[in-house]
């Protein structure tokens, strides 16, 4: 097969296995939830990268993953920035409605576009622009609803977006720097965010919800859920690093819309027509044909482009787990 063949083979399992992921961890997340009343959006996500953690000790005991280092700083300014990220989605979406929710999501796009042409010097070509705000266009008809906004929803929902943006900026930008590749850099990062985040998710739940993880009435089942939850979210988290590695912070958010499309055909599919109507089917049309667009429209010469680049990771062109001795780990 062909150098461009096997990458695109490749692009198109990274970008399958996070789309799976994903999706999966919604439905379980949703039935933990809605179902078993465990609301504890923030402790939960500690408790996915705890098990993230215990994945990475695992497989750099078996020699999957070298011993790398990034510097302190960059550890703890990423952590920031990801909690940030984690705490304000939840906020925004207890203090808006659901329809600025999902308006905040959507923001997204432009500021990682903003947060590449600034920082990375990307130019992006007529078609590229333009089909990006199709898939706007589509996801918005499909998703938007009713919207009411209040000044401290906006403030929350202008922290989730900027900091959202700028994690999974941070996340290409620093598998480039140091080239390093995914498992690498959720070893490196997986630790503090899941010490922080169980240390700061009783307080911050119990902030937002004003029920105690403590006092949750845990039954076999919903702790099946979720260790299943946590399960999952060791792919999405996984997948999450190597599709924007692979990917820029920009073509994660486009295509990620993909999976907002998914989870609103599965939700006709089990729960019998629920929020099917024409305006989410128009929405998905518009949304789908955006992302096909936006897939060839970026990939043509001078759809996207930098005009000054970071140093070409080899961590990019392939991947898979190899082996510490057999060279650089690739993703």
């Amino acid at each position: 097969m062909s150098t461009t063949g096997n990458k695109a083979g490749l692009d198109a399992a990274a970008w399958i296995f996070n789309i799976v992921t994903s999706v999966g961890i919604i439905l379980v997340n949703k039935a933990l939830m809605a179902t078993y009343g465990f609301t504890f959006a923030t402790t939960l996500t500690g408790l996915h990268f705890a098990a993230t953690t215990v994945m990475t000790f695992i497989l750099r005991s078996l020699g999957y993953i070298q011993s790398s280092h990034l510097p302190t700083i960059e550890i703890i300014k990423f952590v920031i920035v990801a909690n940030f990220s984690i705490v304000g989605m939840n906020v925004s979406l207890m203090w808006n409605s659901v329809g600025f929710y999902q308006i905040a999501k959507l923001s997204m796009i432009p500021v990682a576009c903003l947060l590449e042409v600034v920082l990375d010097k990307m130019r992006y070509s007529r078609d590229t622009k333009l089909s990006i705000l199709v898939v706007l266009f589509g996801v918005g008809i499909c998703t938007v609803t009713d919207v009411s906004v209040n000044a401290k929803g906006f403030v929350a929902a202008f922290i989730a977006v900027w900091s959202t943006s700028m994690q999974q900026y941070y996340v290409h930008f620093l598998q480039r720097k140091h080239s390093i590749g995914s498992f690498d850099l959720l070893a490196n990062t997986a630790p503090p965010q899941a010490a922080s985040l169980l240390i700061l998710g009783p307080f911050m739940d119990y902030w937002l919800t004003e029920k105690r993880v403590d006092a949750f009435n845990y039954t076999f089942t919903s702790v099946m859920l979720i260790t299943l939850s946590c399960a999952i979210a060791i792919g999405t988290n996984l997948s999450q690093f190597i599709c924007i590695g692979r990917f820029t912070a920009v073509s994660f958010q486009v295509l990620g819309h993909m999976k907002t499309i998914l989870v609103l055909t599965l939700g006709f599919v089990f729960f019998a027509k629920n929020g099917l109507n024409v305006n989410v089917i128009v929405g998905m049309v518009f949304a789908v044909a955006g992302m096909i667009w936006y897939g060839h429209a970026s990939s043509q010469p001078g759809g996207k482009e930098k005009s000054q680049s970071l140093p070409i990771n080899k961590s990019e062109v392939e991947i898979g787990l190899v082996k510490s001795n057999e060279g650089d780990e690739k993703v």
